[in-house]
């Protein structure tokens, strides 16, 4: 909840401020897809420990075209998706116990559905996906598979988000802040 209403404020920001600063923000879009791309893929690359990424992604997409942003989102995103992967296949298992069930469960679906369990997940935005990395570098899936199936489902879930994204200003606009 609390990044939501992080993702709110920077949005709002950046609405406000932009006449203000006189700055032709349409003009930075390819820096700001690039900064979307790194920022996704630092903040998934990180094993257990919440970053907010996901406040700059829909910051971005309420000034530059949400599909582009979600495009470069879900790619960083889901490469970054690897490192938990590889820690799994080379057999370190991080798991904290309170999340052995969850671990468990992911295992159970992969070995049932394969890479479309990892495509299933990957398309549900808030999940614990680094569980599914970490099972799915355990059972030995290949790493293009897990990594086509991650980015299947991360980058049509990261589009929506960002579409609900731009779409503040306009919420913004309508209850006169």
């Amino acid at each position: 909840m609390g990044m939501i209403a992080l993702s709110a404020a920077i949005a709002f920001l950046l609405f406000r401020f932009r006449d203000t600063l006189s700055l032709s923000l349409q003009s930075y879009g390819w820096l700001a897809y690039l900064v979307v791309f790194a920022v996704s893929l630092l903040s998934s690359s990180t094993i257990f420990i919440p970053t907010p990424g996901i406040v700059i992604v829909l910051a971005a997409a309420t000034v530059w075209d949400p599909v582009l942003v979600g495009f470069a989102a879900g790619t960083g995103d889901a490469i970054g998706e690897l490192t938990a992967y590889w820690v799994g296949y080379i057999g370190e298992k991080i798991i904290v116990d309170e999340h052995m069930p969850a671990y468990q469960k992911a295992v159970r679906w992969m070995d049932r559905y394969g890479a479309w369990a990892i495509f299933g997940v990957a398309l549900v935005p808030v999940v614990l996906f680094d569980l599914v990395g970490l099972a799915a570098g355990a059972l030995k899936i290949k790493w293009w598979k897990f990594l086509l199936a991650a980015w299947c489902g991360k980058v049509p879930r990261a589009i929506v988000l960002c579409s609900i994204g731009h779409q503040l200003p306009l919420f913004f606009q309508a209850w006169r802040f």
